[in-house]
């Protein structure tokens, strides 16, 4: 295993950091201080110090997270909350989170200090499929759905989005499901809704650009009320998880393996 790895893997410090530590000679192996963080080591039997301290090695760290809205995903905020705040009994030095989800927006959230995996479900290349469900102001109807499916402009010169995949749940007015939406805790109730067209259904896309679903539905004539990511690639969010809560992902998880 690579230096830089272990010692990131070790809840030292996150790659780049711990890569600096090496080479202001704070890291020994065997004795003997080390300057090349991608120098190979063996993690079983070599004796590791930063600072003259042995580090244990802890391995590759997983959590699945069910993010309530009003965080941000960031490591701090000056002004907001962040997904890291809900997490104040764990050891997160070297984790991160892998990708992130707006501040209004709910549901799962992956946070790891396992690289690889973090670039197998990010990398455009890889097409790693996320699904969100939402309620939105407005409707779908064949066409719509067509476009959105077969992947749609989100503005002048923007470059047409992937295909996607939509399933509509329901179409009809707001008032009908003001407490079905009460129930998802939506916080922007408003009876000036109320004889307007809603729409709730499933998207899933296979990319990552900025605001993608709310964009995405609002250049067919949709406005997202609230939005919940569900899954990534064969990771489902534990419908246990109330927001808020997290739980460890367990590296013999068949779902951590198939993503």
């Amino acid at each position: 295993m690579r230096l830089d790895k272990f010692l990131a893997q070790s809840d030292l410090g996150m790659r780049k950091r711990v890569r600096d530590y090496v080479k202001d000679g704070c890291v020994k192996v065997n004795g003997e201080v080390i300057w090349e963080p991608a120098i190979e080591i063996n993690e079983s039997s070599d004796v590791i110090e930063y600072l003259g301290k042995v580090i244990v090695y802890t391995g590759k760290v997983y959590y699945m997270f069910n993010k309530p809205a009003g965080c941000v995903t960031a490591r701090k905020d000056a002004v907001n909350k962040t997904v890291f705040d809900y997490f104040d009994n764990e050891n997160m030095n070297g984790i991160f989170h892998v990708g992130r989800l707006d501040k209004d927006t709910e549901g799962l959230l992956l946070l790891t200090n396992d690289g690889e995996f973090e670039r197998k479900l990010m990398d455009p290349q890889n097409h790693v499929e996320k699904t969100y469900f939402f309620w939105a102001l407005g409707s779908l109807d064949k066409e719509d759905i067509k476009q959105l499916e077969q992947g749609i402009s989100l503005g002048k010169g923007k470059i047409q989005t992937a295909p996607s995949k939509i399933e509509v749940q329901k179409n009809g007015l707001y008032k009908e499901f003001e407490q079905e939406m009460a129930s998802e805790n939506l916080c922007n109730i408003n009876q000036n809704y109320y004889n307007l067209p809603a729409v709730s259904g499933y998207l899933t896309i296979s990319e990552g650009r900025n605001h993608q679903v709310k964009r995405m539905l609002k250049a067919v004539g949709c406005y997202v009320l609230y939005l919940k990511r569900v899954s990534i690639g064969a990771l489902k969010l534990d419908d246990s998880l109330e927001r808020g809560q997290y739980r460890h992902l367990a590296l013999s998880e068949d779902e951590c393996n198939e993503v």
